[in-house]
């Protein structure tokens, strides 16, 4: 990567949980572009909620109620 960027594979774990985290924005009538630190907050603790969805799907309900991802 002489670029310096960072490219995620498609259909990797963390390309599907940033759709999701995009799908859920779109839902919640988050602006993803704003800037201001609760974004940027909620941003941080939906993706990681997503990616930890995406890997272990039958945890989900494990995902919602723990305390660390309440938004």
């Amino acid at each position: 990567m002489a670029d310096g960027a960072l490219h995620v594979g498609e259909n990797s774990p963390e390309q599907i949980a940033f759709k999701l985290m995009q799908a859920i924005a779109t839902a919640e009538g988050i602006n993803l572009l704003q800037q201001n630190a609760s974004n940027r907050a909620w941003i941080l603790k939906t993706y990681a909620q997503c990616l930890e969805t995406v890997r272990a799907p039958h945890l989900v309900a494990d995902v919602l109620a723990h305390p660390s991802f309440k938004i």
